[in-house]
């Protein structure tokens, strides 16, 4: 079960393929408090456990998990500088973030939980990519963030929407990271569990 309202995720598990459903549990990531100081990578996996787990919770009195159905949620934040990235707040955020990516190269690092919820077990891990924006006129941002295309995205821009479009951008590593779900890794780990069950 996909633990996420993101369409973009459930575009690449039908994509791969992925057989799920979709639950959408409802945690905002501004709920999550963190000792400081904490690292980006920990940060990201920390949403991704917290909102499997907020899935967990509120379909624990529902008797809605199918036997052997494991949970899956992640997250993805940029970093650029040691500054995390999360999905702007609004125009003015997205315009800010698009302009400290242009023209350098930033990290991009999605966190995956698959969790049983019976046994209980859970597999938590962190993939990156590092992606390279070539240099963006004051126009180009003005028109992509009037666009609205920004928003619910990571970083405020999406990977193969801004390729298509004809922007310089470049990744080194799996694209999937970047679009926000690692389907490959997912489903290797999907079968880990599996089998792990059955034992």
């Amino acid at each position: 079960m996909l633990a996420s309202a993101s369409p973009r995720r459930r575009q690449l598990l039908e994509r791969a393929g992925l057989d799920h459903r979709v639950f959408d549990a409802g945690f905002e990531d501004d709920l999550l408090r963190l000792s400081e100081p904490t690292t980006p990578a920990l940060r990201v996996a920390a949403l991704a456990w917290a909102k499997a787990v907020a899935a967990r919770d509120r379909l624990a009195g529902e008797a809605a998990l199918e036997t052997g159905e494991a949970i899956l949620a992640a997250d993805t934040l940029c970093e650029v500088d040691g500054r995390v990235l999360g999905k702007p707040r609004d125009a003015a955020d997205a315009t800010c973030m698009l302009g400290s990516l242009a023209g350098r190269e930033h990290r991009t690092m999605t966190a995956i939980c698959l969790l049983d919820p019976v046994r209980p077990r859970r597999l938590l891990w962190v993939e990156m990519a590092r992606v390279r924006v070539g240099p963006l006129g004051d126009e180009a941002i003005r028109n992509y963030v009037s666009s609205q295309a920004w928003r619910g995205k990571a970083g405020g821009y999406s990977f193969d929407e801004r390729l298509a479009a004809g922007w310089p951008i470049s990744c080194e590593g799996d694209p999937e990271v970047v679009l926000g779900l690692p389907t490959a890794s997912v489903a290797r780990r999907a079968r880990e569990l599996a089998d792990e069950a059955r034992r």
